[in-house]
């Protein structure tokens, strides 16, 4: 798709301070800015310098969300417990937001799906909205297959009904059309920042909303190289994302399958939950590490090791690596199954991850030549998809 010159415009971008939320974006955000845009990014302050990075100017509000580096247990394990937090920080951020643009609205608003203030403020402003989806998406049939049963207990309790009516009467207070919890998280526009692989009933979404524009990864240079050590025949990253990695157990496990194990070098990426002395004695051939640059590791391992979110999933297909699924939490169930239903994953679940099956089930899949063509031809299939490019053709597009 050839993008059409347009007239430089402003470009209002909303997110919250996590990086499965932020990362996806900041390509779409960099490419529309060297394409002559004004892009304003409305995020905390913790994430200003990563977004002013891509040239965007970063418009900072303060947030009610626990911080990223806070224990994943703050979240609770009710439904109503997780939701709750992204209204109240809509709740509070919205007023910030309206003084932040007066008299600087913009032409156009992207957003993140939890980005609550952002459709609001585009209906305030009288501009279209695009939703930008880093996970998968409802296809027809969602709402009966998914939606109802997961929201059930939800809205039969006395809790749960009145999280949905303080969202009703949020909305309602800024005359927004959606008047329901669920018509407002229903974009009308939306670009998909995932492969189309790894969307659960592709072949039952609604192209007409959702546009799959694939991974928009960038070179990531700003994380730093990784080299290869030279004696490494197999190299295998293990990484279990950036909240859900409070599991020294589980490291333990990793440790004793390819820890010594000969030909092998093992990156273990642990957190900011753990300490390296839960561990015990490190091998010589692992590398401990707090966070790893993982797409240059990637485009370099023989195996990953992943809670299967949806930025490692689609890096990992990208990049050509077989995969371990090792869901942690909410959408990663998901990705770990479609993972495993495309032939180039096997799904272990945390507590029947052991050492000797880690170990077998990686040697299993770096040495099967139909797994490899298969990532081969996924990641042939996502190249076409357009990715950054593509994603800031749409949006300009969609500029009044």
């Amino acid at each position: 798709m050839n993008a059409t010159p347009r007239a430089a415009a402003h470009i209002a971008m909303f997110s919250i301070a996590f990086p499965g939320h932020v990362n996806p974006s900041l390509e779409v955000v960099r490419e529309l800015v060297a394409r002559g845009h004004r892009v304003s990014y409305a995020i905390p302050e913790s994430y200003a310098e990563k977004v002013a990075a891509t040239g965007a100017e970063p418009v900072i509000y303060t947030s009610t969300l626990p911080d990223e580096n806070a224990d994943p247990e703050i979240w609770g394990t009710e439904l109503v417990e997780n939701l709750e937090p992204f209204l109240e920080n809509g709740i509070h951020a919205l007023p910030q937001l309206i003084k932040a643009f007066e008299g600087d609205e913009p032409d156009l608003v992207i957003h993140d799906i939890t980005g609550y203030p952002a459709p609001i403020l585009a209906h305030r402003w009288g501009v279209p909205a695009i939703s930008l989806s880093p996970n998968m998406v409802a296809w027809e049939g969602y709402e009966e297959e998914v939606m109802k049963p997961m929201y059930a207990g939800l809205l039969a309790s006395e809790r749960g009904q009145a999280y949905m009516n303080r969202f009703q009467n949020w909305l309602r207070e800024y005359g927004m059309p959606a008047d329901d919890f669920f018509s407002f998280i229903a974009p009308t526009r939306s670009l998909v920042l995932i492969p189309k692989a790894l969307q659960p009933n592709a072949d039952r979404v609604d192209e007409t909303i959702h546009t799959f524009v694939g991974a928009c990864q960038g070179k990531r240079a700003d994380q730093g190289e990784w080299h290869r050590p030279a004696d490494a025949e197999k190299v295998v990253l293990v990484s279990l994302g950036s909240s859900f990695t409070k599991q020294p157990a589980f490291y333990r496990e990793c440790l004793g399958a390819f820890g010594d194990l000969p030909g092998w070098h093992l990156v273990l990426q642990i957190g900011k939950f753990v300490e390296e002395s839960e561990l015990g004695e490190i091998p010589a051939n692992v590398e401990v590490t707090r966070w790893a640059p993982q797409l240059a590791i990637l485009k370099q391992a023989d195996l990953f090791i992943t809670h299967a979110g949806a930025g490692g999933s689609q890096e990992g297909l990208a990049t050509g690596t077989p995969m371990i699924a090792v869901p942690q939490a909410v959408d990663q169930f998901g990705n770990a199954d479609m993972l495993q239903a495309l032939g180039v994953a096997r799904r272990i679940d945390t507590e029947d991850a052991t050492a000797e099956l880690l170990r077998s089930t990686g040697e299993l899949l770096v040495s099967d030549p139909e797994i490899a063509r298969k990532l081969a031809g996924i990641a042939a299939d996502m190249a076409k998809e357009g990715g950054t490019r593509r994603a800031a053709d749409l949006i300009e597009s969609e500029l009044p």
